[in-house]
């Protein structure tokens, strides 16, 4: 899923949103990721775009699929990224 992920992001084709904790955000997150914690999630969709697609990533892939399907749910076009950012090898901010 990096590899996948890291060509997509390198062609503008989706954003990533990190759903992660801010204490675990404030340790490096993909360039350029909007960050939006799962709890906020509900409140803050609306800062979403529908018609845009967006990578969820979160520490292993847990949260991001919790929150990939609430998103799915309203409408949203998202991808859950497996292996969250335990598996990530890409630079980080």
């Amino acid at each position: 899923m990096y590899i996948e992920v890291q060509k997509k992001l390198n062609s503008n084709e989706f954003e990533v949103v990190d759903v992660r904790e801010v204490s675990e955000v404030a340790q490096g997150k993909i360039p350029g990721a909007i960050h939006i914690p799962l709890g906020l999630i509900e409140f803050r969709m609306n800062e979403l775009d529908k018609n845009k697609t967006y990578v969820l990533v979160c520490h292993s892939g847990a949260r991001s699929s919790r929150a990939t399907q609430f998103l799915e749910y309203y409408g949203y076009n998202v991808i859950n990224m497996q292996g969250g950012m335990m598996s990530w090898q890409g630079p980080t901010e």
